[in-house]
């Protein structure tokens, strides 16, 4: 598959009524631990460089990116682990 034919499809799906609605309450009960896992995980997909199409994400408007970021940071906030992954961040960073 194409990344122009992946975008296509993505766009579609977008198109669907009601999926910008952002009222869907999601309730989770995960560790802490794949909390920290599933930022990185969403961080890692969004940084992903686009070329050959692997998945959904490499094709994400940047919109869309921001948000998937945004709900990372708000997970780890309410599990209150958002200092220790901006540790561990820029431990990873040297």
């Amino acid at each position: 598959m194409t990344t122009n034919d992946v975008a296509v499809m993505y766009d579609a799906l977008l198109s669907v009524p009601g999926m910008n609605e952002k009222n869907v309450k999601v309730d989770l009960k995960i560790s802490r631990a794949q909390i920290l896992l599933l930022s990185q995980a969403i961080r890692q997909g969004v940084k992903q460089e686009t070329g050959m199409v692997k998945d959904l994400v490499s094709v994400l408007p940047k919109e869309s990116s921001n948000e998937l970021c945004e709900i990372a940071d708000e997970f780890l906030q309410k599990a209150g682990l958002a200092e220790l992954f901006q540790k561990l961040q820029a431990f990873a960073g040297k």
